[in-house]
């Protein structure tokens, strides 16, 4: 299974700890917050990662290289020139991911497509193992971690419910009932449909109007499943993907995944980091 690690932020809530190292290499409970989400996502089955770097990435580089890389794949999406946010973030890089495939699908083409005079000649058989090549895209589906959230959720758990769908959504996000004043609101099918800030009223996108008791009102986690195919509408450029979710929240399918029992902390504030030590205990 592949995933993405968001670890690019400049860690501004944590200053001045994040003035000479990234946030993700703060250290919680013994291990960098970094090392955290590698071994859950190690242990759920993910053998493939990309993380993005910004902030004092080499030290992100030599830390993973110091571990290497933990026994598995890790590639890096390079951000040290400009930080992208987490929708320009992953539009960078989830191309990563196919460079393997496209090597093999290269390989295929050049070994069994051709004849021997270079003229293409494709059999019945290889065009059915072409066609299994790429249909798979259809149905690729990527797991998204914020580096900075520690939590109870079984990660290959979330992967299964966001494939078990006959049509795959383009992104399914993990959500819970916990108190907050910013709430992302779902219909009655689990879609995504619109945003609330319950202090300042605010709402998005442009145009929606909030009644109290018509929305599933959910917090959102900093985890995510996203299908391959949503890749072609993400833009280039900087850009949070939550906000760009509710800008085409009426033309994608983003729907939510709800866990009563979720335990989660957001480890990328002060106040919250000297509660982790416990909070990893519990779970």
């Amino acid at each position: 299974m592949k995933a993405m690690i968001f670890a690019a932020g400049l860690g501004t809530r944590l200053k001045p700890l994040t003035d000479n190292r990234p946030k993700a290499l703060i250290v919680v409970a013994g291990k960098p917050m970094l090392e955290h989400v590698i071994l859950k996502l190690k242990s759920a089955g993910f053998d493939e990662i990309i993380i993005n770097v910004h902030h004092f990435a080499n030290q992100i580089l030599a830390f993973l290289e110091a571990n290497d890389n933990f026994g598995i794949n890790i590639q890096i999406s390079d951000e040290t020139e400009a930080l992208l946010d987490t929708g320009g973030g992953m539009e960078k890089a989830l191309p990563l991911f196919l460079t393997t495939d496209f090597e093999k699908l290269q390989d295929f083409i050049s070994d069994s497509c051709y004849s021997d005079t270079g003229e293409i000649a494709i059999s019945k058989e290889n065009i059915s193992t072409l066609e299994k090549m790429l249909g798979k895209y259809k149905s690729e589906a990527y797991l998204i971690h914020n580096v900075d959230i520690i939590s109870n959720c079984d990660l290959k758990e979330l992967m299964d419910f966001h494939q078990s769908f006959d049509t795959a959504p383009h992104a399914t996000l993990l959500v819970s009932k916990r108190p907050t004043s910013r709430y992302l609101l779902f219909d009655e099918n689990n879609m995504l449909c619109g945003w609330v800030n319950k202090d300042t009223m605010e709402t998005k996108p442009l145009g929606f109007r909030y009644e109290e008791g018509m929305y599933k009102e959910y917090a959102y986690s900093g985890i995510q499943v996203v299908n391959f195919m949503l890749y072609g509408y993400l833009p280039a450029g900087q850009y949070s993907i939550i906000d760009f979710y509710l800008s085409m929240c009426h033309k994608l399918k983003i729907q939510c995944y709800v866990k009563e029992d979720l335990q989660l902390m957001d480890i990328g504030k002060p106040e919250t980091l000297e509660k982790a030590e416990e909070f990893l205990k519990k779970i």
